[in-house]
């Protein structure tokens, strides 16, 4: 019982600090300006995603303390969590350098793997392959994307906080259907806290989360994922179809302005989600399509591997394939 007050608490406390937060950026005037590329037309205040991670960090202690939390997971989470989420507060408010956040990042990413043991095994077609080396780096390189795709994916009301809902209930589920009930609780935790935020950010959104939540959300994600491997190595894929709207439409968006030489690093406009936005004239449609593409197509297959069902790969292809032909006709 102790635990679902203190999923009650997590709530709570986001949703009171957000209101905090809110009032302190009109009083501030933290506002963030539209310009050519905003998908929003009137100044809304920022910096709300500080609420997910206060009422997150706050309650990681707490679980472990209930032991439903391993000390190496404690510690993975929670410095690499607050790292990427000082380094995104301090970008809020001022400029840093990208090539300092990336390092930052990188940091970030080395602290959750070593707290990790680095990459587990990882299952391969029913094969169960360790990569060593090779998967650490491999591992590091995807947890800074993840953090950063996530940024880039936060732009228009309420979608970064119905992706995190949506993905971490649905592999509450997922963890339910293998049997692996124990897991289920760091992610309902996650959920307590962007639900919270997230009252004040659905359409139209009163406060915006900002790079230190949006970046917050991408660490702890990524690093849910490499640490659910430990129980089971499917779990890798299970994640990774659950994120597939955020990690397709990010990493074709990302390929597809290398091609045309655009720079990497420039602020644009031109994902998926931004152009659907744009000609729905509703952040409301966007979101809620994201929402239920994430229950209708992903989560089904990401069950069914999680039951072991169809293998890890099979089932990434088929979930991925129509979200790569939704964004390439989305783009067009």
């Amino acid at each position: 019982m102790t635990v679902w007050w203190l999923l009650l608490a997590v709530f709570v406390v986001s949703w009171v600090l957000t209101l905090v937060l809110r009032r302190y950026a009109l009083a501030k005037n933290l506002m963030d300006i539209p310009n050519e590329r905003s998908s929003h037309s009137i100044p809304t205040p920022r910096g709300g995603g500080v609420a997910i991670v206060v009422s997150f960090l706050l309650a990681l202690p707490f679980l472990a303390g209930l032991g439903l939390l391993s000390t190496g997971a404690l510690f993975g989470l929670f410095g690499s969590g607050l790292l990427v989420a000082a380094i995104g507060f301090a970008d809020d408010h001022g400029h840093i350098a990208a090539r300092w956040r990336l390092l930052g990042h990188f940091i970030a990413a080395g602290w959750a793997l070593f707290w990790a043991n680095g990459l587990p095994p990882i299952e391969f077609f029913g094969a169960v392959v360790d990569l060593g080396w090779f998967g650490n780096l491999l591992a590091l390189v995807y947890l800074v994307w993840m953090l950063n795709l996530y940024n880039f994916m936060d732009g228009i009301d309420g979608l970064a906080s119905a992706e995190a809902i949506s993905v971490c209930l649905g592999m509450c589920l997922v963890y339910w259907f293998s049997c692996n009930i124990e897991l289920i609780w760091t992610p309902l935790i996650l959920t307590a806290a962007v639900a919270g935020f997230a009252w004040w950010n659905l359409p139209p959104a009163r406060i915006f989360m900002g790079d230190a939540g949006s970046g917050f959300l991408g660490i702890i994600l990524g690093g849910g994922v490499i640490l659910s491997l430990t129980n089971d190595p499917l779990f890798l894929w299970c994640w990774l179809i659950l994120l597939g709207v955020f990690i397709v439409d990010a990493t074709f968006t990302l390929l597809a302005r290398i091609i045309e030489g655009a720079k990497i690093y420039e602020a644009h406009s031109s994902h998926a989600y931004q152009y659907a936005a744009r000609k729905y004239n509703s952040h409301a449609v966007v979101t809620g399509f994201v929402v239920l593409l994430n229950v209708i197509w992903l989560l089904p297959i990401s069950i069914l591997v999680g039951m072991d069902f169809i293998h890890g790969a099979v089932g990434l292809l088929f979930a991925y394939v129509p979200l790569i032909v939704i964004v390439y006709k989305i783009r067009r």
